[in-house]
């Protein structure tokens, strides 16, 4: 199987709710559409500094992290972020890469969507057995 990538949008969680006060017009709230990594192999949602600095999320924590060439480096950690894909939606924290680096969709964000990587299709679909609605699992 090869590199999956999947068409998203980054949102500015902070900038939604705003837009539920009607403090600012839903033509304010910042976007980013951007092709991203499906990572299995990840765990967050990872972002690069580029979309931080233009969704302007609050770095509220930092934390070491380990890459795929096994280095440990410090991560800013920014929420709240919500990406969109398909009928789906995430809502939580992403870790800020350096620099322009690679996006990364990880594996929880993954389970609260309910999506899956399609191997033969190689591509992210929503979960057949759920195509309206993310469903979760509590046990």
């Amino acid at each position: 199987m090869g590199l999956v990538y999947a068409d998203v949008v980054l949102v500015n969680g902070e900038d939604e709710t705003l837009t539920r006060r009607h403090i600012i017009s839903e033509d304010e709230v910042r976007r980013f559409p951007v092709n991203i990594l499906v990572d299995s192999g990840s765990y967050m949602l990872a972002i690069n500094e580029r979309i931080q600095e233009y969704l302007q999320l609050p770095v509220v924590d930092s934390k070491k992290a380990q890459t795929a060439d096994n280095r440990i480096i410090n991560c800013d950690v920014v929420t709240p972020i919500v990406l969109l894909f398909q009928n789906r939606r995430f809502t939580g924290s992403a870790m800020v890469l350096p620099g322009d680096s690679e996006p990364l969709l990880g594996v929880i964000p993954l389970e609260e969507m309910d999506v899956l990587i399609h191997p033969l299709r190689q591509e992210l679909i929503v979960n057949p057995e759920h195509p309206l609605y993310a469903q979760l699992k509590l046990k």
